[in-house]
Parts: C-alpha cells; structure tokens; sequence
C-alpha cells in the first residue's frame, strides 16, 4: 500500500515561498505520475500541479503557472512543490496524489489513486 505524507506547509506573508514535499512509503513512486491539488477553505479540491513518472512532463494550472515549480527526486520517493510569490489566494490545504500510471491525467481528483493528508499553506500579513 502506497502512503503518502505531505509536509512543507506553513503561514507565510504575502509574496514570500514555500517548499512542500511529497514523501511516498511503503511502494515506490518511480512509476507514478505524481499530482498536486488544493483545498482553498469553503471552496472544492482544485488541482494546481502534476509531473510524470519520469520527471519529464509537468502540468500547471492557468492560476498558479510561473510561481509554482514542480520536481521529483525518484530516488528520495520524494515530489516536491516549490511555490514563489504567494498571494492570500494560495491560502488552502494542499495534497499530494499518486496516479499509478506514467502520464499525468490531468487534474479530476477522482483518477487519482493516492492522497495524503494534506499541508495547510496559509498566506497572510
């Protein structure tokens, strides 16, 4: 059984930047297309980033394209979201989610195969 653990998260002021990490256990993500997606408080999961299998091919979000960089290190079974400029609407709980194929499918939460328990980023002054 796949686990994944986020950490990373934090309150952070406006235009600072964050790093979150995605750690996997118990099976490996070298085969997993690795997504990103957020919870802002009263309003659905949205998602904001994925990267393929082999790091190859990332996906952003029209919102967040630019600011966000996403990475993976296979051999840490570690993924990473990288997040620059944030603004008061980054606010949200972010997840990581493993889709166990190589190609990211986009961001509908119901392809993914794994969630962790989320990292609640706040951005406030």
């Amino acid at each position: 059984q796949l686990q994944l653990v986020e950490s990373g998260g934090g309150l952070v002021q406006p235009g600072g930047s964050l790093r979150l990490s995605c750690a996997a256990s118990g099976l490996s993500l070298g085969a997993d297309a690795i997504g990103w997606f957020r919870q802002p408080p009263g309003k659905a999961r949205e998602g904001v980033s994925c990267i393929s299998s082999s790091g190859g091919d990332t996906l952003y979000a029209d919102s967040v394209k630019g600011r966000f960089t996403i990475s993976r290190d296979n051999a840490k079974n570690t993924v990473y979201l990288q997040i620059n400029s944030l603004k008061p609407e980054d606010t949200a709980v972010y997840y990581c989610a493993a889709y166990r194929g190589h190609s990211c499918p986009g961001f509908v939460p119901y392809e993914y195969d794994y969630w962790g328990q989320g990292t609640q980023v706040t951005v406030s002054s």
